[in-house]
C-alpha cells in the first residue's frame, strides 16, 4: 500500500516531508522523483548560515516509515481574508435559493 501512495506522489510531483526509521529523521520539502524496485529517489534542499544545499537521496523502501504532505496554510499574520464581495462577479460563489429565483 506504502508503495502505491509514493508512487502516486511521485507522479503527482507533490513536495512532501519523509520521515526514515532507520535514521529517525524528517526530511521535509522533498520531491519523490523515482521509484525503481525498493529504492526510492528523492530530491530537497537544506540551509545551513549563508549556504542552500541541494541532495539527492536513495532510500529502501522499508526505510520509510511515514509520507506527510501539507494540504493547506493560513497566515498568523492580521491580514483579512478575502471575501466574497471582493472577488469579481464572475468568480463568486451564490446560494442555490438567489440562483432560483432569478429564473
Amino acid at each position: 500500500m506504502l508503495h502505491r501512495k509514493i508512487y502516486q506522489l511521485c507522479c503527482d510531483g507533490r513536495e512532501v516531508c519523509i520521515f526514515l526509521r532507520d535514521q529517525q529523521r524528517w526530511i521535509e520539502r522533498a520531491r519523490i522523483i523515482d521509484i525503481e524496485g525498493d529504492l526510492v529517489t528523492f530530491r530537497y534542499e537544506t540551509e545551513e548560515e549563508d549556504e542552500i544545499s541541494s541532495w539527492e537521496e536513495m532510500v529502501r523502501l522499508e526505510s520509510i516509515g511515514s509520507v506527510s504532505q501539507k494540504l493547506a496554510s493560513v497566515s498568523r499574520g492580521h491580514v483579512e481574508p478575502l471575501v466574497s464581495d471582493d472577488c469579481p462577479e464572475a468568480e463568486q460563489i451564490r446560494p442555490r435559493s438567489q440562483d432560483s429565483n432569478q429564473d
